[in-house]
């Protein structure tokens, strides 16, 4: 198919502190075999490299623009101002400290990634970018995959085999749950 051989997704993010978040995106159009192609672009350190961006992802003819963003988060926005190619945005809770640990929850963003979701789902009216939750890029390459299956019957049908597959986990691990008891089955869970 042609999305695999050619890329018809950007994922475009505006740090290289971003990309811990974005390689979730990633995995999933990889799993699923959808070409992508990945960039640091500043909306604010960047702005002329922004607008290059935008001319050189219509010119590859990319299907849909994946931006993420954190804090003030205006990469999805302003990269949507300047295409027509529908943007997902993917707000990115702030790390205070760039090398900091997920698990360090004192170098997160006072504002927990509200401030992001907010910048990018509050476009003024005619600029719209729609935004999946904070830090699920993931979300955002299996919304980028239903936009991409109008046109490619295939992933229509691999989309159906994913939902299938959700669908048995949840039941799989629901028979574990009753068989274990909530205790046992949350201390193997989580151990």
């Amino acid at each position: 198919m042609v999305y695999s051989k050619k890329p018809l997704v950007g994922i475009i993010m505006g740090s290289s502190s971003d990309s811990r978040i974005m390689q979730g995106a990633s995995e999933i159009l990889d799993q699923f075999n959808i070409k992508h192609e990945d960039q640091i672009v500043s909306a604010h350190r960047t702005p002329a490299r922004l607008s290059e961006y935008a001319k050189h992802a219509e010119n590859m003819g990319f299907k849909v623009i994946i931006a993420g963003a954190g804090g003030a988060a205006h990469l999805p926005g302003m990269i949507a101002s300047h295409t027509i190619i529908p943007v997902i945005g993917v707000p990115i809770l702030v790390y205070n400290d760039k090398n900091a640990k997920k698990s360090d929850t004192s170098k997160f963003s006072a504002f927990g990634g509200l401030d992001s979701l907010l910048s990018i789902t509050e476009m003024p009216s005619g600029s719209p970018v729609v935004s999946v939750g904070v830090n699920k890029s993931a979300n955002a390459a299996i919304y980028t995959m239903k936009i991409l299956a109008n046109e490619f019957p295939d992933l229509q049908k691999k989309l159906k085999i994913h939902k299938s597959d959700q669908h048995d986990s949840v039941i799989k691990e629901s028979d574990q749950l009753k068989k274990q008891g909530l205790s046992k089955f949350a201390q193997n869970k989580f151990k």
